[in-house]
């Protein structure tokens, strides 16, 4: 307990005191019996406390200050939690020029009485990261998720219980300016999906023309999923350090990623770097205009256009390769034929996904008509 103050006065009969002379008569402050701190926002945390007070018949008022600490005054809640139904929160006031407030309890009799006190704490930052190493086949995965606490709120807490969204509830403490480090979630032998991905709006289409080695984006596919030993809750985004076991059990970095935020039954991809395993090329093999319509000055204002897209690929690698190959469609666009199934990612792109053989190589064709392109 460093800058929260928490006292009683006993006011007997109708003896009406005023809040300023109240607070010159205060007892001792009530500890903490429990303290619970929710991290579900990144900007503003939830404190619930917990406290015992010694109550006296009729109505006592009850002084509580934040000099120091940063509470929003307007997020301050009291609950009784023994008796609700008779012991009775009747008003609160706040003295002028003080970060303060004053509950005034009703109790019909001399008790103890057990009162939960919440409010919203800023600069308590939280950052999520997580820990993933891969096994030499890459297909399983041990993931741990790490809590980092930073505490400059003004308060100090010595025993707390802390919850996020997900993970297990730990109890911890954490003074005013320190910066802790906390596994919270942890589980070992994930499925993971290594894939490569080829984006032809960003990517080179005929690489061997570049001045230097291209290479294509590698990742760790997860799935947040019960089949997967995920799926009970959104996992946060975060820093990720990604690691292997090798042939000779000894552990490499691969790199780090940004995770992105995975609601349940969505994927978590962790970008490990590029990659010359697979070589993509891509052309625009036809481009032929169609429906054209002019103006009275026989000027081109609309058309469309036939094109055909081939894509070669080649795996220059000992086993099979997943691909995803991202295509960005402009404007009005229809899918006449294609060689593979394809996704529509949104109106803009479509995708393919498929598997290049171990020393193989593939080809994917399609033909497509781009509708009322101005002239």
């Amino acid at each position: 307990m460093k800058n929260l103050y928490i006292a009683v006065l006993f006011m007997s009969g109708l003896l009406i005191t005023t809040p300023a002379s109240a607070r010159t008569k205060l007892v001792a402050l009530p500890d903490r019996e429990n303290t619970f701190i929710r991290l579900d926002h990144p900007d503003i945390t939830l404190i619930e406390e917990e406290r015992t007070l010694s109550l006296h018949k009729g109505i006592n008022k009850v002084d509580f200050s934040w000099k120091g600490v940063h509470i929003d005054p307007d997020s301050i809640r009291l609950a009784v939690l023994q008796h609700p139904d008779s012991t009775k929160l009747i008003n609160v006031s706040y003295p002028p020029n003080e970060q303060a407030l004053v509950w005034e309890i009703f109790s019909p009799e001399n008790r103890q009485e057990k009162i939960r006190i919440s409010y919203l704490l800023s600069n308590i930052d939280r950052v999520i990261t997580y820990e993933a190493k891969t096994n030499h086949q890459e297909n399983k995965l041990d993931l741990s998720s790490y809590l980092v606490l930073r505490n400059f709120s003004g308060e100090s807490f010595t025993s707390a219980i802390f919850q996020l969204d997900y993970g297990k509830d730990f109890e911890k403490g954490i003074l005013d300016g320190e910066t802790r480090r906390m596994l919270f979630f942890d589980v070992a032998n994930l499925n993971i999906r290594k894939v490569f991905t080829f984006n032809a709006g960003i990517h080179p289409w005929e690489p061997q023309k570049q001045d230097h080695t291209v290479g294509i984006p590698v990742s760790y596919e997860l799935e947040n999923i019960k089949g997967n030993q995920l799926g009970q809750h959104a996992l946060w985004g975060g820093k990720a350090r990604i690691f292997q076991n090798d042939a000779n059990k000894s552990t490499i970095f691969l790199g780090e990623d940004m995770a992105g935020f995975t609601p349940v039954g969505q994927k978590m991809a962790l970008h490990i770097g590029d990659s010359r395993d697979l070589s993509v090329t891509q052309h625009k093999i036809t481009e032929e205009r169609s429906n054209i319509r002019r103006n009275r000055n026989d000027h081109i204002v609309l058309y469309d256009s036939n094109e055909e897209i081939r894509i070669e690929i080649e795996n220059f690698k000992d086993t099979p390769a997943d691909l995803k190959i991202i295509e960005p469609m402009q404007g009005e666009w229809e899918i006449r034929k294609s060689s593979h199934d394809f996704k529509h990612i949104h109106s803009g792109e479509i995708g393919f996904e498929l598997t290049v053989p171990a020393k193989g190589k593939s080809t994917i064709m399609y033909n497509y008509i781009r509708q009322n392109i101005r002239g």
